[in-house]
């Protein structure tokens, strides 16, 4: 069920369409659409973080299987937590778990878990829904809840996502895409926070996950979806993809205007090897 509709995006079917779209056309921007194995987008309230999300996904192909990866917000659940059969609702639609994917990937790292404790009131998987439905009505999804893990067992869940992808025959960016939802540093002043977030994104757009997971660590760096983020790296390069780009980014002073404390919102797009 939904956590937060009627708080970070509308409670009515409709206008929640409506406010997605709108914000989907803004962001396209009459840039081409490309085929990608990859996305990074923020999960705050539409109001903050809506445009960045809609500049991320009107920029890419949705295919109807998604892997979304999310930070663990609540503390609650297991700490890779996996939902591996049902649906997941949002106001209008429920979105049917690719109950397929989501066992190759249990299967491929023995860590994950099957668990919905952690998504009962967790938001970050659920604000990028509504996009991803408004380009792909016949989606079908993985969302998987992450707490704390070492580099290397971050490096390795993305690369048994490529496993996963592989063992039913799924190629990543045409028949797969990987989500990972973060936000960027938090309750920074804006100069500072768009300062440290150029130092987390150097390494990200540079696709070296182990110096993006140390970057953040090293430098306590207030990136939330960190660790999402570091798999996708993983994924995108056992897939062969291409250089991540920055598509956008914002701090919640555009939204609003106060710059005292501020939280960062990038948006990366990883295309595929065939773009």
């Amino acid at each position: 069920m939904p956590a937060v509709a009627g708080r970070f995006y509308p409670e009515s079917a409709a206008k929640l369409d409506r406010e997605v779209r709108e914000l989907l056309t803004a962001g396209k921007a009459d840039k081409p659409v490309v085929k990608a194995s990859a996305a990074m987008a923020p999960h705050a309230g539409y109001v903050f973080s809506g445009g960045v999300a809609g500049t991320v996904f009107s920029r890419i192909e949705i295919p109807q299987r998604v892997v979304i990866l999310c930070p663990n917000h609540t503390g609650r659940g297991k700490r890779i937590a996996v939902v591996d059969r049902g649906a997941f609702r949002i106001p209008g639609a429920d979105v049917p778990i690719d109950h397929e994917m989501a066992e190759a990937i249990l299967d491929e790292f023995p860590g994950a878990e099957q668990d919905r404790d952690a998504h009962r009131f967790e938001h970050a998987i659920e604000v990028e829904i509504p996009f991803l439905l408004a380009r792909q009505p016949a989606l079908r999804m993985v969302p998987i809840v992450l707490s704390m893990m070492s580099e290397v067992d971050a490096i390795e869940l993305g690369n048994a996502v490529y496993r996963a992808c592989q063992r039913i025959g799924a190629s990543p960016g045409g028949e797969v895409l990987f989500v990972a939802s973060s936000d960027m540093s938090h309750y920074l002043p804006d100069r500072e926070a768009r300062r440290v977030d150029k130092m987390a994104l150097g390494p990200l757009l540079d696709f070296d996950p182990s110096e993006l997971y140390r970057t953040v660590v090293g430098h306590e760096i207030t990136m939330c979806g960190f660790i999402p983020a570091t798999a996708m790296l993983s994924f995108a390069r056992q897939a062969n993809s291409r250089q991540p780009e920055l598509v956008d980014y914002a701090t919640s002073a555009d939204a609003f205007g106060d710059t005292s404390q501020v939280v960062g919102y990038a948006g990366v797009v990883i295309p595929d090897s065939a773009g």
